[in-house]
């Protein structure tokens, strides 16, 4: 069906405008990064899932969509302008392939002169080139030439128009796989397109998942594009549930992840100064795959827990909560984020979870297995961890300090030129090893095989710290009880028994037994805020949403 734009823009109002109170959020409506920084593309392919066509042009400031052109093809790919080749596949690079079948130049014959879309389109096809909207103008270009010559050449030929460079901030638009060029945009504002179906939820493919809204591609610099899905709010919710929790769990678990997902979405964004979105779609923020593939997607029952809770945020003593953390499991508490991250948040408080242990939750309890010399090698690699500081060849670790909920909060690497101790969160992300396919799962753990080696005092029960242990009443594994005199004394330990002196120097072994560390135990995630089997299993209770969300975040209000 034909359409026809006016010299004056047409708006289109994307989303309703009903406004949420965060400043990650405009009319409803969230940019999310696809494709950014090392991810971005040199050329980003769309094809319509429902209905046909695409707009093109920009979402200004309300993220309102105004639209400078238009095609009716289904299947559109966006490519940084420049020297593009096309292989035999039908894929565009900017170097040369082998089996190269097609080039699109730099340089083309410009003419001028159009005040709309029709009139450049028209004249586009009497010339054979394509409408193009640069610097807030449309004109037509023709060709794809390699070198200006060229173009000054066949303007010549034309008789009309004047040689043209695409600039480094440009973009072209074909019908994917061919050479074929539909449009080309070169402007301060941001290029934007909206499937053009006829719909109010246009659904489209990019990379093997369906998305809804429309999308955006930032090329500001120069170099990849970077690609963004500009979409409604809860749309954007229903496409974050089920790849952080699966769709099949008991509703009410359901529902206090998509009011986490929802806070967390609209928090003061990281990403939006520099790369222009509001929230990125990996486990950096949120696992977000629009409305699915062929073999995953959103199900009935996790579309029904975000209309069940639409709108609804958690707060903090009447301000939006910024982290809405969450994470798999706990191994039977959670931890405040002061001693994962540092800060303190108010509302993200350590507490004992009994509700864990009552469901079913895979691998829960674990172990893993590292020699000293793969602990060596790993710190290696790790210098933004290490601080840049090399301890030699490891010969020792231990959990140096515990939380008083038993989590982690410090551990401590011994090596033959020093030693080294990590805090927070690194004490399970450090030992992450792609190489070796390990790595810890949680900050509850406890580690067999090393101890301190040298020391002024004791710990004991996680966090507190004996001078001596001259009077000190022990007991024994026969339940005898006694008191100490003097400070040395021998215990059972996991690598063994051990001498133990405080004030003196060496107190245990500074080395493994067999050369090898066990780390053994539970949970898995970095232990702040929610729980989501937790949450499955308070929903299996009989719990709902508000109980959930109320027991894991400390003094927050929902609404």
């Amino acid at each position: 069906m034909k359409k026809t734009l006016l010299t004056t823009f047409f708006v289109v109002t994307f989303f309703a405008l009903s406004a949420v109170s965060a400043s990650a959020v405009v009319n409803d409506t969230i940019l999310v990064g696809l494709r950014y920084g090392d991810s971005a593309l040199f050329s980003a392919n769309l094809e319509n899932a429902e209905g046909e066509g695409y707009a093109f042009g920009w979402f200004d400031e309300d993220r309102q969509f105004e639209a400078v052109g238009w095609t009716e093809e289904t299947a559109i790919s966006m490519t940084a302008a420049g020297d593009i080749y096309m292989s035999s596949g039908g894929n565009y690079s900017a170097d040369e392939p082998s089996n190269i079948t097609g080039y699109l130049g730099p340089w083309h014959v410009e003419i001028d002169g159009f005040g709309n879309f029709d009139e450049a389109q028209e004249a586009a096809r009497d010339y054979g080139g394509y409408p193009a909207w640069i610097d807030g103008a449309y004109v037509v270009r023709v060709g794809a030439y390699e070198t200006e010559r060229s173009a000054e050449r066949a303007a010549d030929d034309l008789g009309e128009g004047y040689a043209a460079c695409s600039s480094d901030t440009g973009i072209l638009v074909t019908v994917t796989r061919t050479t074929d060029t539909l449009f080309e945009y070169d402007d301060s504002q941001t290029f934007g397109i909206q499937p053009d179906n006829g719909r109010q939820e246009p659904v489209t493919w990019f990379k093997g998942y369906k998305y809804p809204g429309g999308f955006a591609y930032r090329r500001p610099r120069g170099g990849n594009l970077s690609v963004i899905n500009v979409v409604d709010l809860e749309e954007y919710v229903k496409g974050v549930i089920p790849y952080e929790m699966n769709g099949d769990w008991p509703l009410a678990a359901l529902e206090a992840q998509a009011v986490c997902a929802r806070t967390y979405a609209c928090r003061a964004s990281k990403h939006l100064s520099a790369y222009g979105f509001d929230v990125c779609a990996s486990t950096d923020c949120q696992v977000y795959y629009g409305r699915g593939s062929g073999g995953a997607a959103p199900t009935d029952r996790s579309d029904q827990a975000v209309e069940n809770t639409a709108g609804e945020m958690l707060y903090y003593h009447g301000d939006l909560v910024q982290d809405a953390v969450y994470h798999s499991s706990n191994g039977g508490a959670t931890e405040d984020a002061a001693n994962v991250w540092g800060g303190d948040k108010g509302y993200l408080k350590g507490k004992a979870d009994p509700y864990e242990a009552q469901t079913s939750i895979p691998n829960y309890n674990w172990s893993v297995t590292y020699t000293a010399d793969q602990l060596t090698w790993i710190l290696e690699q790790k210098p933004s961890m290490t601080g840049g500081k090399n301890i030699g060849t490891v010969q020792n670790v231990y959990v140096s300090e515990y939380t008083p909920m038993g989590n982690v909060k410090k551990v401590t690497f011994e090596g033959t030129k020093g030693s080294l101790t990590v805090t927070g969160d690194t004490c399970r992300t450090i030992f992450y090893s792609s190489t070796y396919g390990k790595s810890v799962p949680s900050l509850r753990f406890g580690i067999n095989g090393g101890g301190p080696s040298t020391g002024s005092g004791i710990t004991v029960n996680g966090n507190q710290t004996l001078s001596g242990l001259d009077g000190l009443s022990v007991i024994s594994v026969s339940g005898k009880i006694s008191r100490l005199e003097g400070n040395s004394a021998s215990v059972i330990t996991a690598a063994g028994v051990s001498n133990v002196t405080v004030g003196g120097t060496a107190s245990k072994p500074t080395s493994s037994k067999n050369g090898t560390f066990t780390i053994t135990g539970s949970g898995n995630g970095h232990n702040v805020g929610l729980s989501q089997y937790g949450a499955k299993a308070m929903a299996e209770l009989g719990y709902d949403y508000t109980e959930i969300l109320e027991f894991y975040y400390t003094d927050v209000t929902i609404w």
